[in-house]
């Protein structure tokens, strides 16, 4: 029998000082078949085998000699990696091994543990063993290297099979942080999101142990943190050993992307905040492995968050498809009945007197001009929406198109007794747009219209502004916007409402529609003519009640000659209706 190898030929500490009591029988002591010790290369510093003899064995040919030279490993450079996570992690392993020595092989068991020296360090691991049935030889050789790597490769496979089983974004985030915080140990642990050609990201799920401070739903630019860029650009983990800023108090930081189809769409990231961190090659193997896993998981995610939008959207417009069709027969019944009605009472002899006859006539032209405007309204949306709508474009005069609205307008708001005023820029030449006139003129007339409409008392002021700002617009240089602000005293519009204002086939208030009469496509065409005309209309009101003003402005054509300030008091309204 070999005798065990006296410790204190290594200088070890806490089983050191036992051998140097004397106690030679140490490692034959802890009663186990086989028994030795070995440093962090895999070097045997102590060795025990009760059956060593029958195997030809000696303590000359296992200690102090290079582990690829004796009683080795079959899969050395996974046992050796075991060995090395095993004392940085500080956590005992259990494994199948394959060991050979010359021309045989033995099947064993091992549990390896790190040894704890009085510093707190570990450089040394104790392991003991047992020898299997040779039946089982076969068996580890097929089963050796997911044995020998099974913490690793057990841990990607239970999150692999997590975060499958879902495609819920946030689920799938937040189980990936979990369990890879909590394997490595690390204080902190994120995924942050990430679209391409953005300049921040930001933290989406976290890991966080107790006394340091979270991240979740903080956004970083990726200028301040360069790492997340580096990795980002970089198909490898990104490993910093110490954080200059520590702004987030880490201080060794691994980073790696997620990735599905070669691009980025998110970063995970391991904070140690306690201490300096080395990495292992096994733990940066381990998340990168992972990151290709989630980066997966978070695209097919993405997908059905974008897909189950979609459909929600999809069901969303078919309703307020239906809701727009229902109020737009209404509104095509009404006149079309009022055209029939009076014809009818005109051909079945029912009137009085020519100018009842002229009456009922004016009332058909009337009804008959109110329908075309309907139908003209549903066609525009079509073609907008169809992208057929065409527009020339030539330069327009702000005046011309004032004298228009008011002259169409004056009328309903005097019926209404209602102030309407027209306010041009203070300038000394004309105001000349960049624009289409008929649809410019459209957009203007929807928008008074509809301010007189739903004005009841007051009234509406039309007011120009200029905008210098060098623009360019279908390849010409021009010098500005005109801005036209149409401002009413009316009902106004609540703030959580306003969003549908501008979205198509949607109505603030379907009773509101069929109260007031139309088909609510105005804003949404207006909308859509200033945008093709390199323009943007807005919406302001501060609730019920209180009001509204709708803004829009169109490309200038030539920089209009501007009246001093001193001079403005003096200049009246251009056109004014009371």
């Amino acid at each position: 029998m070999i005798a065990p190898v006296n410790f204190t030929r290594s200088g070890y500490t806490t089983m050191e000082s036992a051998t140097a009591q004397g106690k030679s029988g140490f490692l034959q002591g802890l009663g186990s078949e086989l028994v030795f010790t070995q440093d962090a290369s895999g070097q045997y510093r102590s060795f025990y085998w009760k059956d060593a003899e029958l195997h030809g064995l000696t303590n000359e040919q296992v200690v102090g000699l290079p582990l690829r030279e004796t009683f080795r490993p079959s899969a050395l450079d996974v046992y050796c990696e075991q060995i090395q996570r095993i004392l940085e992690r500080g956590t005992p392993e259990r494994c199948i091994q394959l060991f050979c020595y010359q021309d045989k092989s033995f099947p064993l068991e091992l549990v390896i543990s790190p040894v704890l020296q009085a510093d707190g360090k570990t450089s040394t691991v104790l392991v003991m063993g047992r020898l299997l049935p040779d039946s089982a030889v076969q068996t580890v050789i097929d089963s050796l290297v997911p044995l020998s790597l099974d913490p690793n490769q057990k841990l990607l496979t239970q999150i692999a099979r997590k975060i499958r089983r879902s495609l819920d974004l946030d689920l799938i985030r937040q189980e990936t942080v979990k369990s890879l915080g909590r394997a490595l140990q690390v204080n902190r642990c994120i995924v942050c999101s990430y679209k391409p050609n953005k300049r921040k990201v930001r933290v989406e799920a976290e890991y966080c142990q107790d006394g340091f401070g979270s991240m979740l739903g903080k956004e970083m630019t990726l200028e301040s943190e360069p790492y997340l860029k580096e990795a980002l650009l970089s198909p490898d983990p990104v490993v910093v050993k110490q954080v200059e800023t520590n702004q987030f108090q880490e201080f060794s930081v691994l980073t790696v992307s997620t990735t599905y189809q070669d691009q980025p769409n998110g970063l995970i990231c391991l904070h140690q905040c306690d201490r300096h961190r080395t990495w292992s090659e096994a733990e940066v193997e381990l998340v990168r492995e992972l990151a290709e896993q989630v980066g997966t998981a978070i695209a097919q995610g993405t997908l059905y968050k974008e897909l189950e939008i979609a459909s929600e959207r999809a069901e969303e417009a078919s309703r307020l498809k239906s809701e727009f069709l229902a109020n737009t027969t209404h509104e095509l019944r009404t006149p079309l009945n009022g055209i029939i009605c009076s014809l009818k009472l005109i051909i079945d002899g029912m009137v009085d007197s020519p100018e009842e006859q002229n009456e009922f006539l004016e009332d058909a032209h009337r009804s008959a001009l109110h329908l075309l405007e309907i139908i003209n309204d549903i066609l525009d949306i079509a073609k907008i929406e169809a992208g057929k709508m065409e527009l020339e474009f030539s330069p327009v005069r702000l005046d011309d198109l004032f004298q228009a609205a008011e002259k169409f307008t004056h009328n309903q708001a005097q019926q209404k007794n209602l102030s309407l005023s027209f306010e041009l820029p203070p300038t000394h030449d004309p105001v000349i747009l960049y624009g289409n006139y008929q649809r410019l003129l459209q957009v203007l007339l929807n928008l008074v219209g509809n301010a007189v409409k739903f004005t009841h008392e007051g009234g509406v002021t039309v007011s120009g502004e200029i905008i210098k700002k060098k623009i360019t617009f279908r390849d010409q240089q021009l010098p500005g916007f005109v801005k036209v602000r149409v401002a009413d005293t009316g009902i106004g519009v609540s703030l959580d409402k306003q969003e549908l204002l501008f979205q198509t086939f949607s109505q603030v208030d379907g009773s509101r529609t069929r109260q007031y009469g139309g088909t609510g496509l105005g804003l949404t065409i207006s909308q859509k003519l200033v945008e093709q005309m390199g323009g943007t209309v807005h919406f302001y009101s501060m609730g019920e009640g209180l009001g509204s003003t709708v803004t829009f402005t169109v490309p200038l054509y030539q920089e209009p000659v501007m009246i001093s300030s001193h001079s403005i008091d003096s200049i009246e309204t251009v056109f004014s209706t009371d």
